[in-house]
Order: structure tokens, then sequence, then C-alpha cells
């Protein structure tokens, strides 16, 4: 059994294909994993046991019937709770929607059914996917399987630790700032954030149901998985044009060019001058690149002459405020929660940092929007982006941190991290490294690279050029083949 709950999603379905196990059998496996921590790891949100099993059975007479649903053919998944399945409740951890059951797929749930897919359930989450962390008034906060007195991160936590536990072979996130790039670091799984706009966002929350469709730039759909070959099929499922998102060009994915390490000419930086990371994170990306220019590939640290990190701060800001306005109700309760948000990110940490992050300089566009003010925020995204473009341009891909810290230790939403003697605001301590290819629109892989003294784990962010994510892919599995490390928690 245990080697049905560590096996992955690929390797699972050709199992199931060959006839070697049921369908049935990998379910319960799962099942019985969920069984024996989930009461721990609040990981799973929603169960659905008994349309599972019947899914799965399905699975199994369609086999024997010499049918074949496609390349996740009876695999067991989780999906975020913030993307619909139908009859199934969906919530985004928001208390108006803690018994939504909606009456469609979101997109991407839809096609990953198509491939044969069963969904186990769904996956505990930040409230409307607004937090480092995975807590909501709905359900009990998410721990991280290698500690349980530490957050497993946000906003797709319960992504993550599903996927590093065994509960689940495969799940997706949703990435506006670092949602699922920070909780595959802190868990110790693989996580992928694609290009903007080449994954369909329809159905997903936010925007809650009945608002407008209006986070069309920033908001991709991620991956969650024990394996880059379980991220390249996932993608490859999920992407494309969609009928419900007209904006979602109808791009072919990419053809790799085949290159190996030593062919590669790859950038590295262990830290942004602003942001100092955690020194175990900062030593374990210089033993990295040491080992890597050992393989006779060019590797040089680097970083673009004009990347002005508090100057991207705040266009990031400016496009969040812009994108995110009309996205939900502007209730009571969820008022009185985003501005305790900002006090927090006001007040809390070093105040050097706080002048980066600082929300607000943002609140003219979120107390007085004006299309003039959109339009030249997306103007100014437009150029950052082609910047970034063409500073990448001699480079296969780009090496640094996912965020300033490992994992850290719950806390009230939005608190300051504490970072080598430093109190870090809490967006800038988990953000600084993301953020910035949310709003260039880079997609970026991270992959595990070890665990710190105290057994926490530590991903590598790999950055890669816009619409060349199966490039991305190529080359971070060659990396993956010399520093990545899978190990699930002890325990599991």
């Amino acid at each position: 059994m245990t080697n049905l709950i560590f096996a992955s999603a690929h390797q699972l379905a050709g199992m199931i294909r060959d006839r070697k196990v049921s369908a049935v059998e990998v379910l319960d496996a799962n099942l019985a994993q969920i069984a024996r921590h989930n009461s721990q790891l609040n990981a799973i949100c929603t169960l659905d046991e008994n349309n599972a099993r019947n899914r799965a059975k399905q699975a199994d007479e369609a086999l024997a019937r010499g049918e074949n649903w496609g390349a996740l053919h009876g695999v067991p998944i989780t999906i975020k709770d913030i993307y619909e399945t139908a009859g199934l409740r969906t919530t985004a951890g928001y208390i108006p929607l803690k018994d939504y059951i909606p009456q469609q797929d979101a997109t991407a749930v839809a096609r990953l059914r198509a491939a044969g897919a069963v969904i186990i359930g769904k996956t505990n989450m930040a409230e409307l996917a607004g937090d480092f962390q995975s807590t909501n008034s709905i359900f009990p906060r998410v721990n991280n399987p290698w500690n349980l007195d530490y957050t497993a991160g946000g906003s797709s936590g319960g992504s993550a630790a599903a996927v590093a536990a065994g509960l689940s072979p495969l799940d997706i996130g949703n990435d506006i700032a670092g949602s699922v790039r920070q909780p595959a670091h802190f868990c110790g799984v693989y996580g992928l954030k694609p290009t903007d706009r080449r994954i369909s966002t329809a159905g997903q929350i936010p925007e809650t149901p009945g608002m407008p469709y209006c986070l069309r730039q920033m908001m991709t759909v991620g991956c969650f998985a024990r394996s880059l070959e379980d991220i390249r099929l996932c993608f490859s499922l999920i992407a494309g044009a969609d009928p419900r998102r007209l904006d979602v060009p109808p791009i072919p994915l990419d053809t790799p060019s085949g290159k190996t390490l030593p062919d590669l000419k790859i950038a590295w930086i262990d830290e942004w001058e602003e942001v100092p990371v955690d020194p175990e994170i900062r030593a374990a990306m210089g033993a990295i690149a040491q080992k890597l220019s050992q393989t006779g590939m060019q590797i040089e640290r680097w970083l673009p002459k004009e990347f002005d990190l508090s100057t991207i701060w705040t266009l990031y800001g400016r496009m969040a405020a812009y994108i995110n306005n009309y996205a939900q109700p502007k209730d009571i309760y969820n008022i009185k929660r985003s501005l305790t948000l900002l006090w927090r990110t006001a007040t809390q940490g070093e105040k050097k940092l706080r002048e980066i992050g600082n929300f607000n300089r943002f609140l003219p566009e979120l107390l007085n929007p004006s299309l003039k003010g959109y339009f030249e925020t997306l103007t100014e995204r437009d150029r950052f982006t082609a910047e970034i473009d063409a500073a990448l341009e001699p480079w296969d891909v780009w090496l640094m941190p996912v965020a300033a810290t490992p994992a850290f230790t719950h806390r009230p939403a939005w608190s300051a991290i504490d970072v080598a003697g430093k109190s870090y605001p809490h967006g800038i301590a988990n953000g600084a490294y993301t953020m910035p290819f949310n709003l260039s629109g880079h997609p970026a892989v991270v992959i595990p690279i070890g665990k710190t003294q105290n057994g926490l784990p530590m991903g590598l962010q790999i950055v890669g050029k816009r619409w060349r994510e199966m490039e991305l892919l190529a080359i971070a599995q060659e990396l993956d083949g010399l520093i990545g490390d899978f190990q699930h928690p002890p325990g599991y």
C-alpha cells in the first residue's frame, strides 16, 4: 500500500492501464492514508468518498471492456477548494459560500475528469486565496506534514500538504502572488506557475459567483505533484484555449530544445539586495550554483540592471488593486478582514522593509479606481514584461529562492515573519521572490532541494521564458536529476 500512496500519478495510470492494480485498490490506499492523517493535517476539507468509489469502479469496468478514458484513467486526485466542482461543495474558505454547490466544473477540473481522473475531494486553503497561510473561518487551519506547528503555506497549503503526505498524487491550485510556489517550497513538493493566461481560469473563485470577470491578469492555474513528469502531464492536459475564457490564446505547447546540462546557460541569484533570505536557503543556493558549474554549463550570478524591487512591488500592488476591486462583494465581513490585513502589513516588520511593500500606496486605486489609471497600469505592466523578456533572452532559465524563509510557525493572518534576526512584513517575506513573475507573466517551476537543519523542506524557483513551459520543465528535469530531491515526510 505504501508504494501506491507515494507512486506518481503517471506511474499509477500505467499500473491501472496494465491491470497490475485496480483503480479501486489505488483509491482505497489513498482513502486509508487520508483516514490516518487528515485529521491532523486538515489538508482535505471536503471528502467525496462515495462518488470517488463509484467513479473508480466505473474506471475498472471500462478497462475490462477495453475502454481507456485518458492519461489519468482511474487515478485519484484532489482539487483546491477554489475551483468549482459540479455537485461538490466549493467554498474558497469564504463563509458566504460555505454551502455553495456548483452546477458546472471549472475548465481545468473538467479537463482532468475528461482524462479519466477520479476526484477524491477538495483541498483546504486561505480564505479567498488571500494569505500566505491556509486558514479560513470554515475549516481548521492546514498544518505542515513536516511539522504540525508550522504552516503549509498559502493560499494552496492544503494542496501541497495533501501531495506531500500521500493523500493525493496530484492537485491543482492557483497562483497570483506565489500561492502554488510558496506552499510547494514549504512542503517539499513540485509546483508550476505557468505563463499568464496559458490555462483558463473559468470556474475559479475569486471571482465569487455573480461577480464580473476581473482577474484577467496575473492569476494563473498551477499544478502540484511529487515529480516533474506529473507536473508536465497535468499541465499538458489542462492548458489551452477555452470558449469560456476568450482571452486564453490558442498557442500550442512548445517543443523542448533537448539541451543537456553542459549546453545550458543559466543565471542565478541567491537573494534580492532589498530582501535578504534565510542563511540556510542562501547557502543551499550557493552550493547548487557550485555543483552545476562542475557540469560544464555556463552559470553566472545575475540580476537585470534595472530590476528595482520597490518599483516592481508598487506596480504589482496597483495592478492587484485594480483587478481585485470588483472580484468579490464588499460586505462588512470582507471589508473588516481586508482592513486588518492592510493594517498589519503597514505596521509590522522593520520600517525599511515596510516601505517596499506598503499597501497604503495603493489606497487611491482601491478607494477611487479610474479607467485611465487602470490602462496606465496595464501599459506599465506591458513595459515591464517586455523588459524581462529582453533580459532573459540570453539565458535558458533563471534560478532563485522561492521565499525569504522556509515554513514558519502558525500566526495571525499577515503577521510579521522573523528572518535571521530581522522582522519582515508578511507579504515581503513570502512574496518578494514570486510576485515579480506574476506581474511579468513568466512561468516558474519549484523543485525540492533538501531540508534545513531543523528538518523543514527548501525549494528552488526556476523561471523560464513566456510560452516555453515544456522547455522550462525539460530543463528543470535535467537540474532535478542532479539537485532535486523529493522525500515524503517521516511518519507518512
